[in-house]
Formats: C-alpha cells, sequence, structure tokens
C-alpha cells in the first residue's frame, strides 16, 4: 500500500516512514511542506497520504490546503491529517468533503502504533478515522443545536463511537451492550437527525459526520 508522507520536524517523519514501513506500506515520498505534498500526490496517487494540517511555508493550513487541492484533481484521494491540537475549522473543511476515506488525529495517537496503524488502513480503504477528541469537541459545539439535542446521552455516545468509526460489533463490545441494542440506538439516530439509513457502515459514519461538520 503506497503512502506519502507530509511533515516538516524531521525526527517525526523520519519515524512515521521508519513504523509504516515496518507494517508492510511503502513509503513513496516523504516532504516537509505545502507546495512539495500537493506535487507528491498528484504525481504518485497514493493510497493515503498522512498529513499534518501546519506545514511550511505559512505553517498555518498548508497542509491541509494541499491536500483538498489534490482531492479537488483525484476525487476520493484518502487523507488522514495530523493535528497537534483539535482545530474544529481544520477538521470540519475536511470532513465537508465526504468522498473517500478521511480521518483527523492527534499527534499524540502516533505513540499508540495499533492504533495509528489501524486508522491508516482504514483510511485507505475509504473509511473513517477520528481521534476520540475531536468528536468530542465536535459534538459539544453542537450540544445547543437542534435536532442533536434531542439525542439521549446513550445515542451521544453511540454516535461518538460511530464517528470515530467503529462497527455495530464493536461499539457493542466498548459499551457491554448486545449488538440489537446498538442497532436500536443507531436507528434512533438516524431517525432524529432525519438521515438515511443504510446498511454500508462506511456511508452511515460519513452521513453522520457531514452533519456534525456542517
Amino acid at each position: 500500500m503506497r503512502v506519502v508522507i507530509a511533515e516538516d520536524l524531521a525526527l517525526l517523519r523520519d519515524g512515521l516512514i521508519r513504523l509504516l514501513s515496518a507494517f508492510e506500506f511503502e513509503v513513496v515520498e516523504a516532504v516537509d511542506n505545502g507546495p512539495s505534498l500537493l506535487r507528491a500526490l498528484t504525481a504518485h496517487r497514493p493510497e493515503v497520504a498522512v498529513v499534518d494540517v501546519r506545514l511550511p511555508p505559512t505553517f498555518t493550513d498548508e497542509g491541509l490546503k494541499a491536500a483538498l487541492e489534490a482531492r479537488r484533481e483525484i476525487p476520493g484521494l484518502p487523507v488522514l491529517v495530523l493535528s497537534q491540537h483539535v482545530e474544529q475549522l481544520y477538521a470540519r473543511e475536511l470532513l465537508s468533503d465526504s468522498t473517500g476515506g478521511i480521518g483527523y488525529l492527534l499527534k499524540d495517537r502516533v505513540s499508540d502504533v495499533q492504533v495509528f496503524v489501524e486508522a491508516v488502513r482504514r483510511v485507505a480503504a475509504g473509511g473513517t478515522a477520528l481521534d476520540p477528541d475531536v468528536v468530542s469537541q465536535l459534538l459539544t459545539r453542537h450540544a445547543r443545536e437542534e435536532p442533536l439535542q434531542q439525542l439521549t446521552p446513550r445515542e451521544r455516545e453511540v454516535l461518538g463511537l460511530m464517528a470515530e468509526g467503529r462497527s455495530n460489533a464493536a461499539i457493542a463490545g466498548k459499551l457491554f451492550v448486545t449488538e440489537k441494542a446498538v442497532s436500536k440506538h443507531t436507528n434512533n439516530i438516524f431517525g432524529k437527525l432525519g438521515l438515511p439509513q443504510s446498511e454500508d457502515d462506511n456511508r452511515r459514519v460519513l452521513a453522520v459526520l457531514a452533519y456534525l461538520g456542517t
């Protein structure tokens, strides 16, 4: 699986290369600035891009801008964004483009190798990987808005786990309930949010994330 990495800190960039290579990813290019990232993505068309939000030359949102521009040229290009902090504006901008795999993780998660590698694979496969802290802040932002206000505490908990990309079976295991109970909660969630039901977990998650990202 071919990967393009964008990270301006040399030590972290080298660490990402070594880590992904150890799990049989092929890092086709690793860059340290926005313009180089855009060139690498359009040239290599990788299966997934791992991108720092803040890159030279501006150290603001160069990484995200380059990734979004590349996705306009290559619709559905899977992108996993890494950030030092939860930056809601960047998260919403990424999630508003719901075609293809998307992810947003805090850099601290890289230290948990299994979680990070699973997130890269999930995004590459067209799924969603959201940091729990990002989910929490997005949910908090909408806490006073309708119709999210109609959800019960348990439904909000299930919604948060869904937004992280977890399957019904995984949610059931996390909450120590049956899959049937989770299915009932998810049906209630979609009914209250006015979202179409689907048997495709990735489509369900992307629909929820699109709602949260508005």
